[in-house]
């Protein structure tokens, strides 16, 4: 079988997927070396209370310590949503050769939405990216999460607003 970008992509969102069964933003990254995953990673910034917890950065660690360098050169990342600047920078220095992601971040998306970090000719390294791999469903993911916290937090206020 041949493993095409959205099989990988699927295996980010099974990542994202891991992340929202424990109350996580729904965010998955899997990192890609001679066609393998070499680094798996969710959003745990909740339950870490770290704020570099992000699932392109976990991922990113767990590739470097697979290929015992820093330098992650003829690898692909794949995200479920756009990266952030701190997500992006780690791209650069890491020197990811491929970036794949899922949905735009309007929000903070540094890749082609808000910013361009990657697009930067006086960066040392320059990424090639493809977006919109799997969009839908990753937007999907993120929109199901959001609605229910939402309304976790709705009841949470009428709760303590009845009880005072």
């Amino acid at each position: 079988m041949e493993k095409t970008d959205e099989y990988f992509m699927r295996q980010a969102l099974l990542e994202a997927h891991k992340a929202a069964l424990i109350g996580e933003v729904p965010i998955g990254a899997v990192v890609v070396h001679n066609g393998e995953i070499i680094g798996r990673g969710h959003n745990l910034r909740e339950h870490s209370q770290q704020a570099a917890d992000h699932a392109e950065m976990l991922a990113i660690m767990e590739a470097n310590q697979v290929l015992h360098s820093w330098r992650l050169v003829d690898c692909d990342l794949y995200v479920t949503l756009e990266p952030c600047v701190m997500c992006s920078g780690a791209i650069i220095n890491s020197r990811i050769e491929n970036l794949i992601f899922g949905a735009k971040d309007p929000k903070a998306g540094a890749v082609t939405t808000l910013y361009r970090v990657l697009d930067d000719d006086r960066l040392n390294h320059q990424v090639n990216v493809k977006a919109g791999i799997l969009a839908d469903e990753s937007a999907q993911m993120l929109k199901t999460f959001f609605k229910a916290a939402r309304k976790r937090n709705k009841k949470r206020r009428l709760s303590r607003s009845v009880s005072s």
